[in-house]
């Protein structure tokens, strides 16, 4: 029991998300701090004069950081068993999935290569290199990295069609250099990858101007291009800070896996289930004394407290809702108004799922909807 108790302590500690638990923001801080200092490093032994002056601090600070992550990751690996949606499998299976997530890959490829210089000849400077991946450790840390992830991930197709797009025009206007300029300038635009070469600095707006078009017709080709990169290329920058803003709007803070095991109802969906309603949760941190719901007003959407507490006044009687509590589940289904207000009464999280993003979850993925319906009028036939 000591040791089961050890090991989900140990978790709650090194999982983020849990910001009310003050060893887990000093642990979170720690090994924030300790990848900026390892990119820093990483920067300072580029200069000569500081790696032969503290080159045995250097060395140090580098065993010192590897067996910092080398324990971490294997704590990591040892409280699996404690993630939700994998506390249901056999253990090593669960460690084994988790060592597959992207995130323990990263983690993973932070100190693997000191290892690997010990047994396999590595050129240092390739050593050195991959010292960088450290920082994407900071991924698991920033929000807004985070935010940015799932952007590019749901914007996926839109970007993949830009991606198309730009590949369209380089195919097409390389082509045409190919067979404008390809006499007149053989050594630059004998083939189409030479031109290529043209056509992508030319559509990128970057222009190095070691290729030219000196034909009229080139020039003409060329200007056309020009304006069809400019074009081209705001195609991904308007969808990705599209997706990054509303993504904001719909998040006050990073939705992870740990916190919506905090709520029984989203904790019994299993992994699969758990990703398809992740990213159309709302993220609220409200404040005391905040009215939540209205009373009259329309029941648009179900609410999961993550943490803090709320009040609802009813019939003169105080009714509490607490971590872990559901409520609009009722309205939301009927689509009838709220018959008493719902008041914070303390600090809180909520997570609010809107109708219309439960009927598109229902159009897209209906059996996660219906579990989802099923385990909420399950929970208020159970509290009644």
């Amino acid at each position: 029991m000591r040791y089961k108790t050890l090991r989900k302590r140990i978790y709650e500690i090194i999982e983020t998300g849990q910001g009310d638990d003050k060893a887990s923001k000093l642990f979170d801080s720690f090994i924030v701090v300790l990848i900026l200092l390892n990119v820093a490093a990483f920067v300072a032994e580029t200069v000569p004069s500081l790696e032969a002056a503290w080159r045995p601090w250097f060395h140090w600070f580098e065993v010192f950081s590897v067996a910092i992550f080398t324990i971490e990751y294997g704590l990591r690996l040892w409280t699996a068993t404690e993630v939700p949606y994998l506390n249901r499998k056999h253990p090593w299976k669960a460690r084994l999935n988790l060592a597959c997530h992207p995130a323990l890959i990263i983690d993973l490829l932070a100190f693997l290569p000191f290892y690997l210089s010990a047994i396999v000849l590595i050129d240092l400077r390739i050593l050195r290199t991959l010292r960088l991946l450290r920082f994407l450790k900071l991924s698991r840390y920033s929000p807004a990295m985070y935010t940015l992830i799932r952007v590019l991930s749901n914007e996926r197709k839109a970007l993949a069609g830009a991606g198309l797009l730009l590949a369209m025009a380089l195919l097409f206007s390389a082509t045409l250099m190919y067979y404008i300029e390809g006499n007149a300038q053989p050594d630059k635009f004998g083939t189409i990858p030479e031109a290529a070469w043209w056509s992508i600095a030319t559509l990128t707006t970057v222009g190095y101007g070691d290729v030219t078009p000196i034909t009229a017709l080139g020039k003409l080709i060329g200007s056309v291009t020009m304006v069809m990169g400019l074009c081209i290329l705001a195609l991904p920058v308007a969808i990705i800070s599209t997706g990054f803003a509303q993504e904001l709007q719909r998040r006050d803070f990073v939705i992870s896996w740990s916190l919506m095991s905090r709520v029984p109802l989203l904790a019994r969906l299993d992994a699969k289930e758990a990703s398809e309603i992740m990213p159309l949760l709302e993220a609220h941190n409200l404040p005391p004394n905040v009215e939540v719901v209205k009373k009259g007003s329309p029941g648009d959407a179900m609410y999961f407290i993550a943490s803090g507490r709320l009040e609802k006044l009813k019939d003169g009687q105080r009714h509490v809702y607490s971590v872990g509590d559901v409520f609009g589940v009722e309205t939301m289904f009927e689509n009838s108004p709220h018959g008493e207000a719902i008041i914070t009464s303390s600090r809180c999280r909520l997570l609010k799922l809107q109708r219309e993003d439960f009927h598109r979850l229902a159009s897209k993925q209906p059996r996660v909807a219906s579990h989802i319906r099923r385990l909420a009028t399950g929970d208020l036939r159970d509290a009644s």
